[in-house]
């Protein structure tokens, strides 16, 4: 029966994650398509080293430290997770014991110690958030959702772990009571002493309950939080592979070039002459207005991000007091994003151009855009200092979709801040952002 039961649950499990996670692939995908610099061996180097070996986190040790305790803990318990399928759909119990001998003691223990450090880990966080009220943690947009997403997924890790000594701890007591049924595993480094304290006056009967009880609690846990994944900024734990192995090669001072401007201000300049400028081309929209002008790898950065602020505590024009924060730039990209995706996946004709078509990423428009979650006085904040970009522990840049939206509004709106409008004209006239009377090239006369 129990296996049965098992079975059904993790299929189910599986299923709706599965389903869930096909989405956010869906919803990435509605950005376009963006030709990347192709070198396998220095992306998989980035990968190994910033999101698998946590490198970025290092610039702050202590929570670098707090994050790898739970980091390695959930590394290692994946492998007791393996056991644990096994025996859920064979109906034995510690499957891989026998095998493995004192190897798999020396395992099980090494999960007991990681844990025993995540779950200090993850009460320190909980201090950091909710009581010491790190300043970074604490932001405007921080409040209602992304705090208690925060703290849900660390009292999750909690019952993941109390679930844990639960089951080894009851376990250690019935390898006395019946050999039989639950074999000889060796001493473990933790519940080896303290599942005879906490469990040693129990019955069989109970303690045969509680080791159950343990064993679906560890199990339920693990499917919860992969269902809950994807509507989580947990979502890092799987999309910071991918996110940091497609994360931009160039140096992170260079800017995309656009080349039709590019063209028109060297025939302005006269770097290259008005005859080999198509001046009846038509202008493509410069910029993004929307979630389909950016590209996928801005949306993957969206949906990768951690919102742990290192972004916002570093960005100048944030110290300053100004309105902006790149990490609520990729939040709201990241809910735009959801939006739209949830309008198409339900139909909402509403949202269609053309309304004798079925809505589509090529036939939407529901009447709102990102300026509707991102203001300008955000977007002409940004000082361009790539500070956020240097920051983040697993390579997003806000940077490309600041810029995206700013030359939206620049040179497809021909709006702008009423300041930046003398330097435009400037360069226009003179070739100079300084609005002086002599020609630029004066000064070599001289």
């Amino acid at each position: 029966m129990q296996q049965i039961l098992f079975i059904l649950v993790s299929g189910a499990a599986l299923f709706f994650a599965g389903r869930q996670f096909s989405k956010i692939r869906s919803t990435i995908l509605l950005g376009k398509d963006v030709e990347l610099i192709s070198d396998p061996s220095q992306r998989l180097k980035n990968t190994l080293l910033v999101a698998f070996g946590q490198k970025k986190m290092f610039k702050r040790w202590i929570p670098a430290i707090l994050h790898l305790f739970i980091y390695v803990a959930f590394l290692f318990t994946s492998l007791e997770l393996i056991e644990i399928f096994i025996d859920g759909f064979s109906g034995q119990h510690r499957f891989l014991a026998p095998y493995l001998g004192g190897l798999y003691t020396v395992i099980i223990s090494t999960i007991e110690i990681l844990s025993v450090l995540a779950l200090v880990a993850t009460v320190i966080f909980l201090w950091r958030r909710n009581l010491l009220k790190v300043p970074r943690l604490v932001k405007p947009e921080m409040d209602g959702w992304p705090t208690l997403d925060a703290n849900i997924i660390l009292i999750l890790e909690i019952f993941l772990v109390c679930a844990v000594f639960t089951m080894n701890g009851t376990d250690v007591v019935l390898q006395g009571l019946d050999p039989e049924h639950y074999p000889k595993t060796g001493n473990f480094a933790i519940t080896s002493w303290l599942g005879p304290m906490l469990f040693g006056g129990f019955s069989q009967g109970t303690l045969v309950g509680l080791e159950r009880a343990g064993w679906w609690i560890h199990i339920l846990t693990v499917f919860a939080f992969l269902n809950y994944l994807p509507i989580s900024k947990h979502l890092h734990i799987m999309l910071a592979f991918p996110n940091v192995y497609f994360s931009k090669l160039r140096s992170r001072g260079e800017m995309e070039n656009m080349p039709a401007i590019m063209n028109e201000v060297k025939s302005m300049m006269g770097i290259i002459p008005e005859s080999e400028v198509d001046m009846d081309a038509e202008l493509p929209e410069f910029g993004a207005n929307d979630v389909f002008g950016l590209s996928w790898v801005n949306m993957l950065n969206a949906f990768t991000c951690t919102e742990c602020g290192r972004c916002t505590d570093v960005c100048p024009a944030n110290t300053t007091g100004k309105k902006l924060s790149p990490r609520k730039v990729m939040m709201d990209i990241r809910d735009r994003a959801t939006e739209i995706s949830e309008n198409i996946s339900s139909g909402n004709i509403e949202c269609a151009k053309d309304k004798e078509q079925p809505v589509s990423a090529d036939n939407y428009d529901d009447g709102k855009s990102l300026f509707d979650y991102i203001s300008r006085e955000e977007l002409h904040a940004c000082t361009t200092c790539n500070a956020c970009v240097e920051a983040c522990p697993v390579m997003i840049d806000p940077l490309e979709p600041i810029l995206a939206l700013r030359r939206y509004e620049i040179l497809t709106e021909s709006a702008g801040p009423s300041e930046w409008l003398p330097m435009f004209t400037s360069i226009e006239n003179s070739g100079s952002v300084w609005q002086v009377p002599n020609s630029r090239e004066d000064w070599i006369n001289s």
